[in-house]
């Protein structure tokens, strides 16, 4: 490759970088004003609310999620290291997750009542497995001190500053992050380019799975579009598409090891997503359930 094409395809990696974060950014903005405002201004009574509420976390989360966009995930994740919703919450949020599918199928001309019913398994898979996992780890420590530690952990020095100004630090310190890692993740798929990619024996069942759940847990939304270009291309069933999918939760995966300071927790939650897209994923081919979609 000449230099000059290198550079064609770095600065179309910048371009969708910078379009990506400026979609993102709102959103994470917005969780961490959340966050400032649960530590300066909520008092008991909100913290008790909060807990309460949380309860139905991981149907808010599973039903949130499936909006085409991944700066909800970045934002749930967020809100998790800060210890604000549940992991169960997180969860469904991250399995629910649809980034750019909906576009790109509709676009590669799947039928809508297909693109719809696939949208509905997610969530309902996503609100499944958030509920089971609150109820197998309840965890007692949310709220203040979480939110507290979190803001130490990220060097805002918040005192002194107003809760806009604040936030506005945390948010630019995450998409920074973001962004570097995005532009990397951008350029490197664009230089394998989707044909040799298409070109591995991604048929095989499990493989194609498997292939499929690691493409998924890539943090970056370009991981839904070539999860289901393969698909539409032919060189994925569509159980194998959905196992990607369900891990693939944009840059939430990435905000979560930004800002949640348990490495071997994140590594499981990771682990436990790439687990879960491949069950469901298996379980959709080998009931045959594709074949009675109007595909």
């Amino acid at each position: 490759m000449t230099l000059q094409g290198f550079l064609h395809i770095a600065e179309h990696g910048l371009l969708h970088t910078l379009q990506e974060c400026l979609q993102i950014f709102p959103l994470l903005y917005v969780s961490y004003l959340l966050m400032e405002l649960l530590e300066h201004k909520a008092g008991e009574r909100t913290y008790d609310l909060i807990r309460r509420s949380g309860k139905v976390g991981p149907l808010l989360g599973g039903v949130l999620g499936i909006l085409p966009q991944c700066g909800f995930s970045a934002a749930a994740a967020g809100l998790y290291a800060g210890r604000v919703v549940s992991l169960g919450t997180l969860i469904a949020v991250f399995l629910s997750t649809s980034d750019e599918m909906i576009p790109v199928l509709i676009a590669g001309e799947m039928p809508i009542p297909t693109v719809v019913i696939l949208v509905l398994l997610k969530a309902v898979i996503a609100i499944l497995c958030g509920f089971a996992c609150d109820l197998l780890f309840r965890r007692k420590d949310a709220a203040q001190e979480e939110v507290e530690e979190l803001c130490e952990q990220e060097g805002c020095h918040c005192k002194g500053k107003s809760l806009f100004l604040a936030a506005l630090l945390h948010a630019a310190r995450v998409l920074l992050f973001i962004f570097i890692v995005s532009f990397v993740l951008h350029t490197g798929l664009e230089l394998i380019g989707e044909e040799r990619l298409s070109s591995l024996p991604l048929r095989i069942p499990f493989v194609s799975h498997l292939f499929a759940a690691v493409i998924g847990l890539v943090p970056n939304c370009a991981a839904s579009v070539v999860l289901c270009e393969l698909y539409l291309g032919g060189a994925l069933s569509l159980g194998a598409m959905l196992s990607g999918l369900l891990v693939g939760s944009g840059v939430g995966i990435l905000v979560l090891f930004r800002t949640n300071h348990r490495a071997k927790e994140n590594i499981l939650i990771a682990l436990s997503l790439v687990g879960l897209g491949l069950l469901f994923g298996l379980l959709f081919d080998l009931t045959g359930l594709a074949s009675i979609l109007p595909l």
